[in-house]
């Protein structure tokens, strides 16, 4: 047992025994319980977010990876591919187009391989959309220019 858990053991104790009650007890290991549970909650929340952050769109299908980090006022976005895309970069600003992004800056490369980093903004929706929206619009292309293609 740590110490922490031996320190609420001995308050209980000293607790149960100055007021003779059970129900204080109860309500201090609720608490405990309750404590524990949130922090277990937070954690698997950050390991959620830690996921959505880090992970790659890998799928046999799709020839390249996707990242979209939510910025103040809209998106960072990544697209790499191993080889060259001809039309990629078309299909992938049709689909900021569809969401209502605005494009503020952007670096592409389309020489040995593709790689696409964008700054962009929500033209006016900045509520309406999310990170994984806009990942599954960009993904949503790169499948539809890879059938096409």
């Amino acid at each position: 047992m740590n110490s922490r858990k031996q320190k609420r053991a001995a308050l209980y104790e000293q607790l149960g025994s100055a007021t003779n009650s059970t129900a204080h007890q109860s309500l201090w290991m609720q608490q405990d319980i309750l404590e524990e549970l949130k922090q277990k909650v937070q954690n698997l929340n950050q390991d959620i977010a830690t996921i959505q952050s880090t992970s790659v769109e890998r799928n046999s299908s799709l020839p390249a990876q996707v990242k979209v980090e939510t910025l103040e006022k809209g998106f960072q976005i990544n697209v790499y591919s191993e080889k060259n895309c001809p039309g990629l970069l078309v299909s992938i600003l049709e689909a900021f187009e569809e969401l209502g992004l605005e494009v503020l800056d952007a670096r592409v490369s389309c020489s040995n391989n593709f790689r696409l980093e964008a700054v962009s903004e929500n033209e006016g929706q900045a509520d309406s959309i999310d990170a994984q929206v806009v990942k599954q619009a960009v993904v949503q292309a790169i499948r539809n220019w890879n059938e096409s293609s």
